[in-house]
């Protein structure tokens, strides 16, 4: 990845776009909830120009952004850079997507040392891969623990992303009830609403079922129709949204919400230009 430039600023010029950007909407419950969008929805676009296409998500409104698994491979200066840009935007990095390699040994020193200079607040893993059987489970629910612990000091913690797998039943309980019940409340659980109903799991009995648990969530539609599926933009599928969003601020704790669209008939941009539009609509 080529490095970035970016322009310097004075503290009184950063401190003046600060107060003036839209740092946060107002919630049902008086609460701050920052949108953001998982940049994995525009993938195509950051590979091809990191800088631009974050300087473009944040033009559209975005006040947070979530890096995936590429960032990685950024040296710090290249992070260093990425925070000074967020900073002149005026967004925030409040999570990243990783691949389990970033919960053990140089990769969480690494994945530690770039989510400090970028800001954020959660080491997330995005899947864990193949795994076998409860016990193999319990074995991610420990590697997420002990990555925890170690993070505990640097003011950083760790969280876990679902997927379908993580909702499908299996040897009689679900691979995410396993999760839950093996880490504590140093492990958030980012729940994808998408994933989780497109089981047909309710994705709000969830939300109660772990209160204070749930600070992050992928705002993923779902459409029964198969030509359709993910397909759908936030508000054309069956997520029950407003019951979704009470439930979110009311009991699961939301710190943050993420958009994360993985295609639909629109170009990618001008998907998440529309999802943020029908997230404001549905969030009112």
């Amino acid at each position: 990845m080529p490095s970035m430039t970016v322009p310097d600023i004075s503290r009184r010029t950063f401190l003046a776009l600060a107060a003036t950007a839209p740092l946060a909407i107002s919630a049902p419950q008086g609460k701050q909830i920052p949108i953001g969008l998982e940049l994995y929805s525009v993938r195509d676009e950051l590979q091809k120009d990191l800088t631009g296409t974050v300087r473009a998500v944040a033009k559209m409104g975005y006040q947070c952004v979530e890096f995936y698994a590429p960032y990685m491979r950024w040296t710090p200066q290249q992070a260093k850079d990425m925070r000074a840009l967020m900073d002149d935007l005026g967004i925030r990095c409040y999570s990243t997507h990783n691949g389990p390699n970033s919960f053990v040994g140089d990769g969480l020193a690494k994945a530690t040392e770039l989510n400090q200079i970028i800001g954020s607040k959660y080491i997330v893993m995005a899947s864990a891969n193949r795994v076998t059987g409860l016990d193999g489970w319990k074995a991610v629910a420990d590697t997420l623990s002990q990555a925890a612990e170690k993070l505990k000091p640097q003011g950083i913690r760790t969280g876990y992303h679902n997927h379908q797998a993580e909702f499908t039943p299996l040897e009689g309980k679900r691979p995410m009830e396993v999760l839950a019940a093996n880490t504590g409340k140093d492990v958030m659980l980012q729940l994808d609403v998408g994933h989780c109903i497109e089981t047909g799991a309710d994705p709000v009995a969830w939300i109660n079922q772990n209160p204070g648990r749930i600070q992050s969530l992928h705002l993923k539609d779902w459409s029964r129709d198969p030509d359709v599926g993910f397909k759908a933009l936030m508000g054309e599928g069956i997520v029950p949204w407003k019951q979704v969003f009470d439930a979110a601020e009311k009991t699961g704790g939301a710190e943050f919400y993420l958009i994360e669209q993985e295609g639909s008939r629109f170009p990618a941009p001008e998907t998440a230009e529309k999802c943020l539009a029908a997230y404001k609509k549905l969030h009112a």
